[in-house]
């Protein structure tokens, strides 16, 4: 996955999803973009950060269920337990994390602190689809471009086994629009 450069391909699949979608935000514009970036201290992965410059800054019908929140937007259900959003600290996690295993045995401190570092650390929120399951694109750390599913049981990346798909925004995009089931075939 290439988050450096945008690829033509990604971006024209981009567009085509979202050309036909009159309730589509207009795109936030590069000087938002580049602004956004420079107060957070971080540079936003591609497809995303030219989809969001040029293409479309969020979208009420989805994805997910919620709609596609615009850049810098958290969802209304987000608890406001949760500290500040610290996109530059690396995303702390490399693969599922279904922690409701763990806290059975009780819950820690160690746990919690881990847990809130998953919910605050490394990756914006694209949106929600209820019942604390949110979409979270992976800005820092060795996910960076990667599309996580993050709930109060756990933390899965989209494109895996327990999350099928082509792993990444455009591939997260792609299977919405084709109407598919986020847990594949169920």
């Amino acid at each position: 996955m290439n988050t450096e450069t945008c690829d033509p391909a990604e971006s024209a699949a981009l567009r085509e999803i979202f050309a036909s979608r009159p309730e589509a935000v207009p795109p936030a514009g590069w000087e938002a973009v580049r602004s956004f970036e420079a107060r957070h201290g971080i540079v936003l992965p591609e497809p995303y950060r030219t989809f969001v410059a040029e293409i479309c800054d969020g979208l009420r019908a989805g994805p997910p269920y919620y709609g596609l929140l615009p850049l810098a937007q958290i969802p209304s259900d987000w608890s406001p337990d949760f500290a500040e959003r610290l996109l530059a600290e690396p995303f702390p996690l490399t693969a599922a994390w279904l922690w409701e295993e763990e806290e059975e045995a009780g819950p820690t401190q160690e746990l919690e602190a881990r847990q809130d570092s998953v919910f605050e650390h490394g990756s914006l929120l694209l949106g929600t689809d209820g019942c604390g399951m949110y979409w979270a694109l992976i800005v820092t750390g060795p996910q960076r471009g990667h599309v996580w599913m993050i709930a109060e049981h756990g933390a899965i990346p989209f494109g895996t086994s327990l999350l099928p798909g082509t792993p990444g925004f455009t591939g997260w995009v792609t299977h919405w629009a084709e109407g598919r089931s986020w847990f594949g075939d169920v």
